[in-house]
């Protein structure tokens, strides 16, 4: 089966250290071109992602964004994924190809520059989360004590990303911007990297009630693979995943979940997925317990459809 992963931090470390050779399998990265072929990812995102101690502008947005196109999209057989015509491309069962889709993680480099944000649309972007887990113009992320949600420039940021075709991405918002997003997008949202906080009570993951109001918006849930958003008490392994597959199901949500590692944005692992080269691992774990029908749809169906539904 292809897989989709809707978020890795690769580029934040291909930025910080420009010596690293993305196309083989370099110590220091999980994901990797080769690491992609041998856990048959079909489509992986690739976050930008500017770190505290870096300066949050334009500019460093920008080139990680030239990262992107410079070393992913350079390796032989991988497709920029900008439509869904590049979806079904890199997703369809006889794929010879593998698919590179840009985001961002926080808008805080964008400074409310709109031209900012239109020239990364032209060189890619097409999933945008607000913020990390801190404040910033656009909204607060849900580590900020305060709360709040999408401030005016925030609301003004949604409605020209779904102008240009910008899906919205809510992990990492404070509870507060996700319902303000529930109530002003106007098209399907996603949580690119995000758990069950009924199974696991990290303030990352989404409530009950959040999930409901996700799939009710025809949205997509990407199950994530950080050990502390999967199992407070004790090291994380795969079971643990497949419990927050099956809540998330218990809630009406089987056809909205994904998968999206966050592999390269932490370093600490769950036990049997060091990287993408382990999804066979947990294609078989899903396997022994549900239909291949519905694991189909999870590695890679449902993000196939929201994509392809969704952009233009």
């Amino acid at each position: 089966m292809r897989i989709a992963d809707l978020h890795c931090d690769a580029l934040s470390k291909l930025d910080r250290d420009p010596k690293l050779d993305w196309a083989a399998a370099p110590a220091g990265l999980d994901v990797s071109a080769e690491r992609l072929a041998r856990g048959n990812v079909g489509l992986q995102a690739f976050a930008i992602w500017v770190p505290t101690g870096t300066p949050k502008t334009p500019e460093s947005a920008l080139r990680q964004a030239a990262l992107f196109h410079d070393k992913v999209l350079s390796a032989p057989g991988m497709r920029l994924v900008r439509s869904g015509v590049d979806v079904e491309a890199v997703l369809s069962p006889d794929a010879s190809q593998r698919g590179a889709l840009l985001t961002l993680e926080g808008a805080d480099a964008l400074r409310g520059e709109r031209w900012a944000l239109r020239l990364l649309h032209r060189l890619g972007l097409r999933l945008l989360g607000l913020t990390w887990n801190e404040a910033n113009w656009a909204c607060d992320g849900i580590m900020e004590p305060r709360g709040a949600g999408l401030t005016k420039e925030g609301r003004s940021l949604v409605s020209e990303c779904e102008a240009l075709g910008i899906m919205i991405d809510v992990s990492h918002l404070s509870e507060k911007g996700f319902w303000d997003i529930a109530e002003l997008a106007r098209r399907p949202f996603i949580a690119s990297h995000s758990n069950a906080r009924s199974i696991c009570p990290h303030p990352r993951n989404l409530t009950d009630d959040q999930i409901r109001a996700l799939v009710a918006a025809n949205g997509l849930i990407g199950i994530t693979f950080v050990p502390f958003f999967l199992q407070a008490l004790r090291p994380a392994g795969i079971d643990d995943v497949l419990r927050h597959v099956e809540h998330v199901c218990a809630l009406g949500g089987a056809n909205h979940i994904a998968f999206g590692s966050d592999f390269d944005g932490i370093d600490t692992y769950t036990q049997g997925l060091a990287g993408p080269a382990d999804y066979p691992a947990l294609a078989d774990a899903l396997l022994a317990r549900h239909p291949e029908r519905l694991v189909h749809g999870w590695l890679s169906g449902h993000a196939r459809r929201f994509l392809t539904d969704n952009l233009k």
